[in-house]
């Protein structure tokens, strides 16, 4: 899963990272500053929050799918990835995870495909498209992962093919299998679309407004994120992880 953001600016300019703030008035001062500057040069992306970060004049610029970095006077914009070489932890994706986390319990679970697991005691919520070679992915992944609960909220984002696939899927009896049996063996879902399938609707509306710029997405019940099809190692360390 790939996220872009472009500027309105002919070209992205070195960072220079010389610069202080002396109080948090000042640091306001410096926040909206930068905040106007960016706005104006950045055509209709949306800027969440501004932050220090733990380098010294270097600013976190939260866009909600992205986090940039910009000096103090909002002219020189950079594009990457903080890393944290003591212990080589990713600032940039912490700060992502954080500031991204959701109320999973919250989440209309009417509208997913639900498919168990073993006992199903763990549970997750995946944004999948059923053409996105990625989710397929991830489906085969889950089938070494046991004990879980898999909520799909189909999110039909690559092509009209997709939406229709996602409304047949909605529309079969089982749910579940005829997911399975599209994403693991390549059957193809016949159902005709002739239900209610404003759930497809719904979660695409559901997916922008919590920034699911990409599929898969996976969210934990602590409301963490993991974008990406998610290798098993990890997929079973972070659910673990979850208190």
């Amino acid at each position: 899963m790939k996220t872009t953001f472009r500027f309105a600016l002919a070209t992205v300019a070195a960072l220079a990272a010389t610069l202080g703030i002396g109080c948090s008035a000042q640091a306001d001062q410096t926040t909206d500053k930068i905040k106007s500057a960016l706005e104006s040069r950045m055509g209709d992306a949306t800027i969440k929050s501004i932050e220090k970060t733990p380098v010294p004049g270097l600013y976190e610029v939260n866009l909600g799918s992205q986090i940039v970095y910009s000096d103090a006077t909002g002219n020189y914009v950079l594009i990457g990835d903080l890393v944290d070489t003591r212990n080589s932890k990713n600032l940039t994706e912490a700060r992502l995870a954080d500031t991204n986390k959701i109320e999973f319990a919250k989440l209309p679970f009417e509208n997913a495909v639900k498919v168990v697991k073993g006992n199903g005691s763990r549970k997750i919520a995946v944004f999948s498209d059923p053409n996105c070679p990625y989710c397929k992915q991830l489906e085969s992944t889950l089938k070494s992962i046991d004990n879980v609960t898999v909520y799909t909220f189909l999110y039909p984002v690559l092509s009209p093919d997709s939406t229709a696939k996602s409304k047949s899927i909605w529309c079969s009896k089982d749910r579940g299998t005829t997911w399975e049996g599209w994403m693991l063996d390549h059957k193809a879902p016949t159902t005709a679309a002739n239900c209610d399938t404003t759930a497809i609707d719904k979660n695409l509306k559901l997916g922008r407004s919590m920034n699911v710029t990409g599929t898969p997405t996976v969210f934990l019940t602590d409301g963490r994120r993991l974008p990406g099809a998610v290798p098993a190692d990890r997929l079973e360390k972070e659910l673990s992880a979850v208190r």
